[in-house]
């Protein structure tokens, strides 16, 4: 279970890539179905949540110290981390800005995460098993900040929260070249094959990559925009 070589057998859309799947989209239905009664439980979820997001991250390093694969590379610079770690600050202390950020990159790339995983351990290892967890619980806690903290993100914000990443993306960039990194996968695509491998080499793979951000910003935000229109109604 937590070899370092053994169990590297999975498999695209395995019966336990799917179970796994449709267990979390269960979840996210069962979360937004039962809502107003699960309010009298909102704080269990609130820091199940966030004890979840902190084990996920501390354990992942932890296993790489004590199997002596960590290096500079596994710092935790990726977007799963910034959104962890964007979550962790809004659990503790509520922040529009903040929220309109993670709302962005820690809803819909977290789910395409699971989709197409970079991982090539299978159920029941260690890495499978944290790698689904931790993605779960990002857009999880993306929804529980909509559904029981009542945060809403404002159409420009689109646009805001598109730009903010770039600025962030620029240190992370010279970072990668630096330190030979690939954080953000800004230096290339995952070793893994993922949505990421089909977009090419070079300033290609950089232009798809815009592209498809704020493509993804885009599909992201409709259920937002379609939520407050309905709420809006209901108001007038």
């Amino acid at each position: 279970m937590f070899s370092v070589t053994g169990m590297q057998t999975f498999t695209f859309f395995s019966m336990t890539h799917v179970v796994t799947l449709l267990l979390f989209f269960l979840t996210c239905f069962l979360l937004v179905y039962f809502r107003k009664q699960l309010t009298s439980y909102q704080v269990i979820v609130k820091w199940t949540l966030f004890i979840t997001l902190i084990l996920c991250e501390v354990s992942f390093h932890l296993w790489l110290i004590l199997t002596k694969q960590w290096e500079v590379a596994d710092l935790p610079l990726q977007l799963c981390s910034l959104s962890t770690f964007l979550s962790l600050f809004l659990f503790l202390k509520k922040n529009q800005k903040v929220f309109n950020l993670l709302f962005f990159i820690g809803l819909l790339p977290a789910i395409l995460s699971m989709i197409t995983p970079d991982i090539v351990y299978q159920f029941p290892h260690f890495r499978f098993l944290k790698y689904f967890l931790h993605h779960s619980a990002i857009p999880l806690a993306v929804l529980y900040f909509i559904l029981f903290e009542g945060y809403r993100v404002p159409r420009k914000a689109v646009i805001t929260s598109y730009l903010k990443l770039n600025v962030i993306a620029v240190p992370v960039f010279f970072l990668n070249v630096w330190l030979d990194t690939n954080f953000f996968f800004l230096a290339s695509p995952s070793e893994s094959e993922t949505l990421l491998s089909f977009f090419g080499s070079g300033v290609v793979y950089y232009i798809n990559l815009e592209i498809a951000a704020i493509i993804v910003f885009i599909i992201t935000y409709i259920p937002m925009g379609l939520l407050q229109k309905r709420e809006n109604k209901k108001v007038a």
